[in-house]
């Protein structure tokens, strides 16, 4: 292949709507038609990150992007509310979206580009079908097409054909291609903790599915995972400490929601979790980032197994009330006591940092090529 797609599995830039490779010179970004986010979100987010690359007018959308709507984010709000129930999400309105996308009602850039007259009858259509199932829900139909109309000419210059835009792109001269994944492995619809998950694949199968590449022109599949585990909202969450060291690892790691705010959960490096999902995408390396936050402990702890009633589990369960009853076995690890913060090569971290690295490499079975101990690029150590 002339051309070799690199997939990431977390990005590190704190923005929900743009690639984190937006506010670098040298990419030309895409997003592509697994991308959801509302026009608003988006062009807000553009204009921020366009301030911060040297050159302008690069991202392009796929025409087949199904954008998050209004009515979408109300929709979703009503729904929690009349269920009594919270599943975590961060009510915007992405599985009313995705709901409407299964569902084949709804509505994709392309629509919006084309005949306005005709995509005002089924956005109406659409928003009535919502107003039938949840009677109090409020909906400004005129307002939202107003709106809506304004931003199909501010989004128009922008828009391409995604599939021939990455056919060409890897057709044509030698290039690398990074693709960067939203989400984690375990917010996967399919495979992550469900139903406390996203609302699409954000596992290496969404490459083939949100770009509309074969899965052939996929080379490097690199995983990012932190030194320790997070997680934002509720669902099952094995290694989790609700104790002071969770506390310090959120403190330390600055550890927030980037959509909500809300402070994100904190536990010991869960190597049940990092196994699954190497077997569901298949690293060829690891970048294992924030190894700083644990500079100041004595003892660094492991899961590195489930038990249940006695016995261990052999696999990661799906089923969360099961996930939620099991008892993690650890290993501990001494700690470095060593500021990192200044390493940036291999050699500068101490025996023990080192050690925790060759851990989680030899318990996963793949190799880390990055080691992070800080915000910036240059604090990414690279081992290969």
């Amino acid at each position: 292949m002339r051309a070799t797609l690199w997939w990431w599995m977390a990005r590190s830039t704190t923005s929900t709507s743009c690639p984190a490779v937006s506010s670098t010179a040298r990419p030309c970004p895409s997003l592509a038609t697994g991308w959801s986010s509302t026009y608003p979100d988006y062009l807000k987010k553009r204009k921020k990150t366009r301030r911060k690359a040297s050159r302008t007018g690069r991202r392009g959308l796929s025409s087949r992007i199904e954008p998050t709507s209004a009515v979408d984010g109300l929709q979703e709000v009503q729904r929690q509310a009349q269920e009594g129930k919270n599943i975590g999400t961060t009510r915007k309105g992405i599985g009313p979206t995705y709901s409407s996308k299964a569902a084949r009602t709804g509505l994709r850039i392309c629509d919006l580009l084309s005949d306005f007259d005709e995509f005002s009858a089924r956005f109406k259509s659409l928003a009535q079908q919502h107003q039938a199932m949840f009677p109090t829900l409020e909906i400004d139909i005129e307002g939202q097409l107003k709106r809506l109309k304004g931003f199909a000419e501010r989004i128009r210059p922008m828009v391409r054909d995604g599939v021939y835009f990455m056919y060409e792109a890897l057709h044509g001269p030698p290039k690398k291609i990074l693709v960067e994944g939203a989400n984690a492995a375990l917010l996967d619809i399919d495979f992550g903790t469900y139903p406390f998950v996203t609302s699409s694949n954000c596992t290496v199968g969404g490459v083939c599915t949100g770009l509309g590449v074969p899965p052939q022109n996929i080379g490097e599949v690199y995983g990012v995972v932190k030194a320790y585990t997070t997680r934002v909202g509720i669902g099952a969450f094995p290694t989790e400490q609700i104790n002071e060291i969770g506390d310090l690892l959120q403190n330390r790691g600055h550890e927030w929601g980037v959509t909500t705010g809300r402070k994100r959960r904190c536990g010991w490096l869960d190597l049940v979790i990092l196994r699954y999902a190497h077997m569901i995408n298949g690293f060829t390396a690891l970048a294992l980032t924030k190894l700083d936050i644990l500079d100041v402990l004595d003892d660094i702890k492991v899961g590195v197994s489930y038990k249940l009633n006695g016995k261990r589990v052999p696999y990661f369960p799906a089923n969360q009330e099961t996930l939620q009853k099991v008892e993690v076995e650890y290993e501990t690890l001494p700690g470095w006591k060593v500021d990192t913060t200044a390493a940036r090569k291999w050699e500068d971290l101490p025996a023990q940092a080192q050690n925790y690295v060759r851990f989680v490499e030899n318990h996963v079975g793949v190799a880390v090529k990055w080691v992070g101990v800080g915000k910036s690029r240059e604090s990414m150590i690279q081992l290969f």
